[in-house]
């Protein structure tokens, strides 16, 4: 019988509430170590966790032998950085969105992946979602009519400077936060890459980030997707997958409970008040365990090989650095 995967986790983020039990709920893994440049933030989280060691450098958990894949949810702008390291130090590396800041730092993961043979993949738990894959199953198999269009909405509220999200040195903003959800998203759907784009952004005065970005996404044959996200709106999400014959909602796309159960609903459009809507229920699921368990399959299936994960990653920026350049060219950008 081979032994647990280990985890070493980088940080004290918030996000580890979520993770950090998940990482060790699933299947054949556990968590070994924790590391904040605060020894006792370390410390505390370790024990909350039930964690046995805790680091008060990042650099100690990487030095760990027993360390087998690193976590990293340290700010946006230390990513790439951190997770390279990680990668020269022996470890794989499960890495928070946005991977990189822009598509050229992601291709420097690439780079490292070859060279140090350990794979790198961006964390979007929401692909290992049931409710998802259910999704994109409809999609495919044309239950919807052709698929042409998916609006998405996702907004919160936070108004403090000292926020990681609201600082730009670190890559704050809601393009970068949350509105790669809803690129992510609609490539998983179109399975397809989207040909030109265009952004329009609000920019806080005072922070000099985005608080308020809607994008539209040109994919060939005349296929759209569009988002609005908010770092100072209601908090909502919600999305819409359109089709010839049929539209599918996803009520809690992105921030679904380990706890409860979730809906997508289908509606023929036979009347404006869903009338024949069908709604189907997909039973509590931790997305965060599935998406460890899938990244450790991943390693036992060829680790570094396997570079599909941060081509997709890196697919993605591209489609943030085009959004970015609109933001100053006040047009369509191309893609790439």
């Amino acid at each position: 019988m081979t032994r647990d995967f280990v985890w070493g986790v980088l940080g004290a983020a918030k996000i580890g509430e979520k993770v950090v039990p998940a990482l060790q709920a699933g299947a054949g893994m556990r968590v070994g170590a924790i590391a904040s440049r605060d020894e006792g933030r370390a410390r505390a989280d370790a024990e909350r966790y039930g964690v046995a060691k805790a680091y008060g450098a990042y650099e100690a958990l990487l030095a760990d032998p027993e360390i087998d894949g690193v976590y990293n949810p340290l700010p946006n702008d230390l990513h790439v950085s951190w997770s390279i390291r990680a990668m020269e130090a022996g470890k794989h590396v499960l890495c928070e969105k946005p991977i990189a800041l822009t598509a050229a730092e992601a291709e420097r993961l690439r780079e490292a992946q070859v060279r140090t043979g350990r794979l790198v993949v961006e964390a979007f738990m929401v692909r290992h979602h049931p409710q998802w894959i259910e999704a994109r199953e409809r999609v495919r198999s044309g239950a919807l009519g052709e698929l042409r269009a998916i609006q998405t909405a996702f907004s919160f509220y936070n108004d403090d400077p000292t926020n990681i999200r609201n600082r730009p040195e670190n890559g704050g903003g809601g393009l970068y936060d949350i509105g790669c959800y809803a690129i992510n998203t609609a490539r998983f759907l179109f399975e397809a890459e989207p040909e030109r784009v265009i952004g329009l952004f609000d920019m806080d005065p005072q922070m000099g980030v985005d608080r308020l970005t809607s994008g539209l996404m040109l994919f060939s044959g005349g296929r759209q997707a569009s988002f609005v996200c908010s770092t100072q709106l209601v908090p909502t999400q919600r999305v819409t997958i359109l089709g010839t014959q049929a539209r599918l909602v996803v009520e809690v796309p992105f921030n679904a409970p380990p706890d409860r159960d979730l809906r997508i609903v289908e509606d023929p459009g036979t009347d404006l008040f869903g009338e024949a809507a069908q709604a189907t229920v997909l039973p509590a699921t931790d997305q965060y365990a599935r998406q460890a368990e899938a990244f450790v399959a991943r390693v036992a299936a060829g680790g570094g090989a396997d570079t599909g994960p941060i081509e997709d990653a890196i697919a993605n920026m591209r489609v943030i650095d085009a959004l970015f350049r609109s933001r100053e060219s006040g047009a369509l950008e191309r893609v790439g």
